[in-house]
């Protein structure tokens, strides 16, 4: 076309091959969502009867999911679902938009609690099909809260943090050796209220007989968590403010106690501990300062410590390393962030809340079909929609046989030979291959 025309009032864009399906690699994550019988198990464990939208809550909770792993961020994306044969990928009709918003209006607290304890059965599932820790492997756990930002101020619950932008602050708790989040909450405001509850509840959906270690950063610094960390067993190290009286004992350290750890060409980095009192009692007190070296040491002359005060009984370098270690939570909170957490649609808490959990299954499904013990790669959830929509051809029974093309051969499923059968079987699994089968619709 060389020039526009003013005269089309309308454009349509379409292809007329119709063994081509959307979104084709859903595949992978449709089938473990069966396998794993996530659908009845919401059914069962979220009672809305009577209320508007409660029919079918496992049916709209998949619709949301299977979104996400699309990269929908919002709720009409849902409405991507039902294009084309998408649905003979995901082996169920997904849900309307309009009929997923109603769902998540209708939920309360209660209801937001029983999804919750639906993610704790879908955690029990995949990790006795094989995704879970070692009988007496050690476990660590990291937990932190992140910022999502709004526009508004009529959002529900949202509050100021000390990033001073207005959004919510759920909490997260991450398994460090597979990036699994066990727990996540959407709290009102920002205060450290209900920290240590969380922590405890983390800690029981840990998944291992073995030794738990709880690691977080400085805005989950209470005695009351010291406390219950201590009754529940388990070893932390926890980053703690640098008070008048953690200064103080800083400052006593003697200069020879200070031990060089490896870092950056133009600065240095020292290690030492000491024992610092407490309402609990004496804490051991792990500290780094580094300063900047060479031609820019003017820049910043003084010492910047960093404190943690920790239960374990590894040596000072190689416990600061393990806490250090801590930072790769972030990457499960910006793989959140870029997928169904890029936006929490609706102005109510309570719905907001049912969202996180929903990105919350989206997100563990990626990893449940990845090798059950491989580390959280640094770019996971960055490519899901390029990673979860390639087009796929669906069988043509009344058409006549085309020459194949080639094709790169299959990858096997993580945990294809660990999945029970399901009475519903969309898919066909074999201990090593993922086969399509043409599944009926329901």
């Amino acid at each position: 076309m060389s020039r526009v025309s003013h005269n089309i009032d309308r454009l349509e864009v379409g292809f007329d091959d119709e063994s081509l399906v959307a979104d084709a690699g859903l595949l992978t994550a449709a089938t473990l969502m069966d396998r794993l019988g996530l659908e009845d198990v919401v059914d069962s464990m979220v009672r809305l009867a009577g209320r508007p939208g409660g029919a079918r809550p496992g049916r709209k909770v998949l619709t949301l999911v299977a979104s996400m792993l699309l990269g929908g961020s919002h709720i009409d994306h849902a409405d991507r679902l039902r294009a084309g044969s998408t649905g003979r990928v995901l082996g169920f009709r997904p849900m309307a938009a309009s009929t997923v918003g109603t769902f998540l209006r209708s939920l309360t607290w209660g209801h937001v609690r029983q999804l919750d304890k639906a993610l704790v059965e879908a955690l029990r599932r995949a990790w006795d099909a094989g995704a879970g820790p070692a009988d007496v492997a050690p476990v660590t756990i990291d937990v932190d809260s992140a910022i999502c930002e709004v526009s508004g101020k009529t959002k529900e619950g949202a509050a100021y943090g000390y990033t001073s932008r207005l959004g919510y602050h759920p909490l997260l708790a991450v398994r460090a050796d597979t990036g699994e989040i066990v727990a996540a909450r959407l709290r009102g405001g920002a205060s450290q209220q209900g920290n240590a509850h969380f922590v405890a509840e983390a800690v029981g959906r840990a998944g291992a007989a073995g030794e738990i270690t709880v690691r977080a950063d400085a805005g989950f610094w209470s005695h009351d968590l010291i406390e219950q960390l201590g009754g529940l067993g388990v070893r932390w190290s926890i980053t703690i403010p640098l008070y008048p009286n953690v200064r103080a004992a800083i400052e006593a350290i003697p200069e020879e106690s200070w031990e060089s750890i490896e870092y950056t060409e133009t600065g240095l980095a020292q290690v030492a501990e000491t024992l610092i009192d407490s309402p609990a009692g004496l804490l051991r007190l792990v500290v780094r300062r580094t300063r900047i070296t060479g031609h820019q040491a003017t820049i910043w002359t003084d010492w910047r410590y960093h404190a943690f005060a920790t239960n374990t009984d590894l040596p000072a370098v190689e416990a600061d390393r393990e806490h250090r270690s801590h930072a790769s939570i972030e990457l499960a909170v910006r793989d959140l962030k870029e997928g169904g957490l890029a936006h929490l649609p609706s102005g109510g808490f309570n719905a907001n809340a049912a969202w996180l959990a929903c990105a919350v299954l989206a997100y563990n499904l990626i990893r449940w079909t990845k090798h059950p013990r491989r580390r959280p790669t640094r770019r996971g959830a960055h490519r899901r929609t390029h990673r979860q929509s390639p087009p796929l051809p669906h069988p043509r029974p009344r058409c006549q046989p085309r020459r194949p093309l080639p094709a790169p051969p299959p990858r096997p499923m993580a945990l294809g030979p660990h999945l029970p059968d399901h009475p519903r079987q969309p898919t066909r699994l074999t201990p090593t291959l993922l086969t399509l089968t043409r599944p009926p619709l329901r």
